[in-house]
């Protein structure tokens, strides 16, 4: 087992190996230009991955967008709007979807105006609409027990 004090026994050894290592003309070693091509690698590697990240979101917004269904609303169409607010009771038994409402004018930018008889007419976006066909919306969705 080697001693703490047996440092100086080892001291000429460590000053031949630094002496006899080769040196650039103001004393640097060659490890310094070992340790700017790592740099430069990992530098390489950060840019790589960056390119990758938009390569990946291109081809996910791409698989999205062609997954969305382009749905065309024509003035008299029947349709129903989505509910999207919080409640307070649990709606999990019961539609989100309340309706059907007829088109009264189709904006662009997929903005709907629509009308309910007996209430005032609403613009909404057309990605909370869907078309009504009769039956969509169920009277009661709890089983009979």
């Amino acid at each position: 087992r080697e001693n703490r004090a047996s440092w100086s026994k080892k001291l000429k050894d460590a000053l031949w190996a630094f002496r006899t290592a080769y040196k650039t003309p103001i004393s640097a070693l060659l490890t310094s230009d070992h340790r700017k091509l790592q740099l430069n690698e990992l530098n390489e590697l950060c840019d790589q991955a960056y390119e990758n990240s938009l390569i990946y979101k291109e081809q996910t917004k791409k698989l999205h967008d062609s997954k969305i269904k382009n749905r065309i609303f024509n003035v008299v169409d029947r349709v129903l709007l989505f509910n999207s607010r919080l409640k307070i009771f649990s709606r999990k038994l019961k539609t989100r979807w309340s309706g059907p409402f007829t088109i009264t004018k189709v904006f662009p930018y997929e903005i709907i105006e629509l009308s309910q008889p007996g209430g005032p007419n609403i613009k909404v976006n057309g990605h909370r609409v869907k078309h009504y066909f009769r039956g969509d919306i169920p009277q009661s969705v709890l089983p009979d027990l």
